[in-house]
């Protein structure tokens, strides 16, 4: 009965990607020609937890936005590396940017999504409405 119950109902992950993994086009891009930076994701009982490897950066470089249903993580960081010396003087520009963009699930509590940068890793929190967190089985007596 357990296994009829799982498969009445899509599976959660492969929503959240809704093939934006796949889609290079508008939603997934690098300005640059570099690498876009790794995501993982997690489907926890009470949570997604999204969790972007991005070293080398400050969290003022990000900007996480929700339109509606679709979670964007983008980044623009530009570095100007000035030397002089009596001989010569060197300037070196350097910009990087990228964009990511994944389609949530309906069950998400928008209002509660929280973004912290820690050692590299950009960790953003995505809780689910009450409503979608499962339940413990409940014994129901007979009278």
């Amino acid at each position: 009965m357990a296994l009829m119950k799982f498969s009445q109902f899509p599976n959660l992950l492969d929503r959240f990607f809704d093939d934006s993994f796949f889609d290079w086009s508008k939603r997934n891009f690098s300005r640059t020609d570099t690498t876009l930076p790794a995501v993982n994701i997690a489907d926890n009982k009470d949570n997604y937890l999204v969790e972007m490897a991005a070293p080398g950066l400050n969290k003022e470089d990000f900007k996480v936005e929700l339109d509606n249903d679709l979670l964007t993580i983008s980044c623009e960081k530009q570095m100007e590396n000035n030397t002089e010396d009596e001989k010569f003087t060197r300037k070196e520009f350097s910009y990087q940017s990228f964009s990511r963009s994944f389609t949530l699930p309906d069950i998400i509590n928008s209002d509660k999504i929280s973004a912290n940068y820690e050692n590299g890793i950009l960790k953003i929190t995505i809780p689910k409405k009450e409503e979608a967190i499962p339940k413990p089985v409940k014994k129901i007596e007979i009278s």
